[in-house]
């Protein structure tokens, strides 16, 4: 790492001074230090980036300064110098949180390697940890577009069983949003740092979803090769989406429910049983209960997943939230494409409230990507909006279709000027009076906009 700053501890000052040479040799920033204190003021003044610091000081031990000094910033990696006799100590400073140890005298190539390979290790553990926390503000359930009343009672059901280990049954057409409310009860509950594994029981053929599912012996079948671990047993003490189980064939569906009654199963080919600690999300786009009426699936685990359901609302039934979820969409894709779009023509923005998204929300960000890509303007006109000509319900009778188009069309007015009134009315080519009565009408309050 190019200039990294480090932070040397030692009571030795002709060591200091060698180290201090050697490291600026090699392009490193470098602050020493003799003493505790001095190391501990280093790290509340500098960037500190990794530290080496000697075992045996005068005053003070060197595992106390390197508690000091992770006290501060627990990322510091730490090299312990240490002297032959003391390497008890140094395995002991490892297991209380140093990267490594150097004993003394050390080669200077041994020490840039060591530096090398601990800030390349800190650059990972910082990677992952700020996608981690990516994942977690994607997924939070503050950052799901929600405006409607459905979404809003989706969201307070599944923020309230987080937490618990009950299996969850999501039921929703395509595109409505399943294996995103199912991330976010993963990533809101206490399994939050365990794995999070997703199945689409529809995309496998039958022949081998068991063994993705379970896991195979080696021979257990022509082709198989050294022995592999399942999806339940990589998803061992986490969360394991299976996505479309409605697509299970009854012929594992009745290996999943022992997995489910019993959380344990055996791999393919195998006699010996593996026990796992799994909690299940189970979700399709398919109505379960007409499919076991009809038997292509199975009653007991029907029962079985059908714990906790929760039932995504279509697109066509929480249009309020489209000005939202457009909104949503075009902040994303202006970053993904380095555009400055503003929004939507008035006639672009009803061709959209009219139609009844039977793709659902997954539709709507590609109808919008399309257009994003397409357009050479700052906002977005009707012509560059592509609808799929198949509509999920009879067509609207007029009154009803330009009642969900003002409502629609006010929503977006209130966001894009945070509930200001008089703006939104400017906008809209009304008087202030009019426009309260609009929103008496369908019920909207400008403070509910001032909050978002």
């Amino acid at each position: 790492m190019y200039g990294a700053n480090i932070l040397a501890v030692d009571d030795d000052r002709n060591l200091l001074e060698v180290l201090r040479m050697r490291l600026e040799s090699a392009n490193y920033e470098v602050v020493t230090a003799m003493k505790g204190e001095d190391a501990v003021h280093a790290v509340k003044e500098h960037p500190i980036d990794l530290s080496i610091i000697d075992l045996q000081l005068a005053e003070q031990n060197g595992i106390s300064i390197m508690e000091d000094v992770h006290c501060l910033n627990p990322e510091i990696p730490v090299i312990i110098l240490t002297a032959y006799g003391s390497i008890e100590s140094a395995v002991e400073a490892m297991q209380k949180g140093a990267y490594s140890y150097l004993t003394k005298p050390f080669d200077p190539h041994d020490l840039l390697l060591q530096i090398e390979n601990a800030l390349e290790s800190r650059k990972i553990v910082s990677e992952i940890k700020n996608l981690k926390k990516q994942m977690e503000e994607k997924y939070d359930f503050t950052n799901i577009v929600a405006k409607s009343e459905k979404m809003k009672s989706v969201l307070m059901l599944v923020s309230r069983i987080a937490k618990t280990d009950s299996t969850v049954y999501i039921q929703g057409e395509s595109g409505t949003g399943k294996e995103l409310i199912a991330r976010a009860i993963h990533l809101s509950s206490d399994r939050r740092d365990k794995p999070f594994v997703a199945i689409n029981c529809a995309a496998i053929p039958e022949m081998l979803l068991e063994s993705e599912l379970f896991g195979y012996e080696k021979g257990a079948f022509t082709g198989a090769g050294p022995g592999s671990k399942g999806l339940f047993t990589q998803a061992h003490t986490g969360t394991l989406f299976l996505d479309e189980l409605g697509n299970m064939p009854l012929s594992l569906q009745k290996k999943s429910l022992r997995v489910l009654q019993e959380r344990q199963f055996y791999p393919v080919g195998s006699s010996k049983p593996v026990e796992v600690d799994v909690r299940v999300i189970a979700a399709t786009n398919q109505d379960l209960k007409k499919e076991v009426e009809e038997g292509r699936f199975r009653e007991d685990l029907y029962y079985r997943i059908h714990v906790i359901p929760v039932v995504l609302p279509p697109l066509r039934e929480r249009k309020e939230d489209i000005p939202l979820l457009i909104e949503h969409f075009l902040n994303k894709l202006n970053g993904k494409m380095r555009k400055k779009v503003e929004g939507l023509t008035p006639s672009s923005m009803q061709k959209i409230m009219l139609h009844d998204w039977p793709g659902n929300v997954r539709e709507l960000e590609n109808t919008l990507e399309f257009a994003m890509a397409m357009t050479e303007h700052n906002v977005i006109k009707d012509e560059l909006i592509h609808l799929s000509s198949k509509q999920s319900e009879r067509l609207k009778p007029l009154k009803e279709a330009r009642a969900v188009f003002e409502k629609g069309y006010i929503v977006h007015l209130l966001e894009l000027t945070k509930g200001n009134v008089s703006r939104a009315a400017e906008l809209a080519g009304k008087y202030r009076p009019d426009f309260y009565n609009i929103l008496k009408k369908y019920d909207l309050k400008p403070e509910d906009f001032k909050k978002a």
